[in-house]
């Protein structure tokens, strides 16, 4: 396999990482709004409620502080010496630079992501998660973990692996 052809695909394989960040983010929030209403308790989760706003937290400070995302940098830069003009290329990369990226002015994305940090840190008043420890030493914890409903399992492995 020719270098440039393996840097290329892990340009892509960051890319994808990346909408996979920018979505967990995004509808992390719409998921919590929604389940938290239908009172179904794994959505209290802490590891996921702590992952999320953790998320949401980086990408208003880089914002604020006008920090480049790493994951935007590693991309480019992989692109670069695979001899890229960037965000051309192949498929994927062409169209999840679509979708992930717009032209505005940098204040825009300021008051978005501040907005968008603001309702995650709201809905942690409406939809409170579970403490870490009693998470833990709760008696039914286990068969609350078994029955997540399947839409959530995926939200939820992570933190399965965790304990």
């Amino acid at each position: 396999m020719h270098p440039s052809t393996l840097l290329r695909w892990l340009a892509d394989l960051v890319l994808m990482t990346h909408v996979a960040f920018v979505a967990f983010v995004i509808f992390g929030l719409e998921l919590v709004l929604l389940v938290g209403f239908r009172k179904w308790a794994w959505i209290r989760n802490p590891w996921l409620c702590l992952t999320h706003r953790v998320a949401i937290g980086v990408v208003v400070a880089e914002a604020w502080f006008g920090v480049v995302c790493p994951l935007t940098t590693l991309e480019m830069r992989l692109r670069d010496q695979a001899g890229e003009i960037t965000y051309e290329g192949t498929f994927a990369s062409h169209w999840l630079d679509q979708l992930l990226f717009y032209q505005a002015p940098p204040w825009v994305f300021v008051v978005c992501y501040t907005v968008f940090g603001l309702l995650v840190a709201g809905s942690w008043f409406g939809f409170r998660p579970r403490p870490l420890r009693a998470d833990m030493a709760r008696p039914d914890a286990r068969q609350a973990r078994t029955s997540i409903p399947p839409v959530a399992h995926a939200f939820t492995c992570a933190s399965a692996w965790v304990r």
